[in-house]
């Protein structure tokens, strides 16, 4: 059985303290199908200006990948209410397919 569904990304850094925000809005309010959380090594945004990590970091402030996925019409309102708390440009969502194995 294949399901459709969306797929959306949320770039932001931990500095912003986001992390936690966003993890109790997609668990405990919307509980989304699946959520990971990603901690960069570097990278950079529209600022240009390069985040990465040494062996020596005590702060970090370095980049953090939020995806989820969940059906179309959920996904959306999720990210209606996302808009608000994410700069503009740092959440994208494309169509994805979840493939279960036959007789779920």
């Amino acid at each position: 059985m294949i399901k459709d569904v969306l797929f959306v990304r949320i770039y932001t850094t931990e500095k912003k303290g986001e992390k936690e925000r966003f993890l109790k809005l997609l668990h405990d309010r919307e509980k989304v199908c699946g959520v990971t959380v990603y901690r960069a090594i570097s990278g950079f945004g529209r600022s240009g200006h390069v985040h990465h990590a040494d062996l020596l970091d005590l702060s970090l402030d370095l980049p953090i990948v939020i995806e989820f996925f969940d059906e179309l019409e959920k996904a959306e309102r999720i990210i209606a209410d996302l808009e608000p708390m994410v700069e503009p440009g740092h959440m994208v969502s494309w169509p994805a397919r979840v493939h279960f194995p036959p007789g779920d």
